[in-house]
């Protein structure tokens, strides 16, 4: 199936659908018992995020029938059902809602995400802010933007080549083992800045905007990922896994991270001033 703007927006009202009827009446407005750990304390499920995949699941397989359609909480109850996208036609990838930790302390930074991939390669992602009402899409080859809920758009685009020491990141340190750890939180101070928002998301929405210079993560779970990565693709950026291949949805559960930048020239700077050179593969800097 050709990917188009039209799709793009059924999409994007299936996740407005699914914000107005669960997640906002739900958000500031759950209990203890509504909020659960997954792997770890920083890592959270609430019954927002069940109930808001079930919808989306259902109404994208009734919208586009014969597509697989994959969530996240799905996926942390049997991992087993991401082994198919690969082979799939055309499958949706569902994050019911990116930020949750943010969700459930009542922090309005959280959203509504979709990837989009046909025989395991990413065609599409649609990020969709409840708060504002509008979301961000790519669509492979097509460029990326924003579109308002009056159906007004803004063309989204990486901000320009900078020197590293005048680069802002976004920075999600947290996940990161010993002793990348400890590696990447001394070398900040080689950049002008560093964030972390706790929502991938909002996050790919600032890089993608300009109002970012790059973003270094290291948990790389395709619900988190597919969808931003396109659209910062298309607004210009390049991103790669931090031994210099792409990343994609069959190498997310093997990468150690993804760093993404304005350009590839800024990609290899970032990688040497936050990292050094070790873990690269046989492919090396241009020129």
């Amino acid at each position: 199936m050709n990917f188009d703007p039209v799709r793009i927006r059924t999409v994007a009202q299936i996740l407005h659908d699914a914000a107005q009827a669960i997640v906002l009446p739900r958000f500031r407005d759950l209990s203890a018992g509504d909020i659960r750990h997954k792997s770890s304390h920083l890592d959270l499920v609430t019954d927002a995020d069940v109930a808001a995949e079930a919808r989306i699941t259902a109404q994208l397989r009734a919208a586009f029938p014969g597509a697989v359609v994959v969530g996240e909480e799905a996926a942390a109850e049997n991992p087993a059902i991401l082994d198919g996208l690969g082979a799939a036609d055309l499958a949706f990838i569902v994050d019911p809602i990116d930020g949750t930790k943010n969700f459930a302390s009542g922090l309005p930074l959280f959203a509504l995400m979709v990837a989009v991939v046909a025989r395991g390669k990413a065609i599409a992602g649609v990020i969709y802010d409840p708060i504002v009402g509008d979301f961000a899409a790519g669509l492979s080859g097509g460029g990326a933007w924003v579109e308002r809920a009056d159906g007004r758009q803004t063309p989204l685009r990486v901000g320009p080549p900078r020197p590293v020491a005048e680069m802002l990141g976004i920075v999600s340190w947290m996940f990161m083992p010993e002793p990348m750890r400890s590696t990447v939180t001394a070398n900040l101070a080689r950049v002008a800045g560093a964030a972390d928002y706790r929502t991938a998301a909002h996050e790919y929405r600032l890089l993608a905007g300009g109002h970012y210079d790059f973003a270094l993560f290291r948990k790389l779970m395709p619900w988190d990922h597919i969808a931003g990565v396109l659209i910062h693709r298309e607004a210009g950026g390049h991103g790669a896994c931090l031994d210099g291949t792409p990343y994609t949805l069959a190498n997310h559960a093997t990468a150690d991270g993804l760093l993404c930048a304005p350009d590839e020239a800024s990609w290899w700077d970032l990688r040497t001033a936050l990292l050094g050179n070790t873990g690269l593969a046989e492919t090396r800097r241009p020129g």
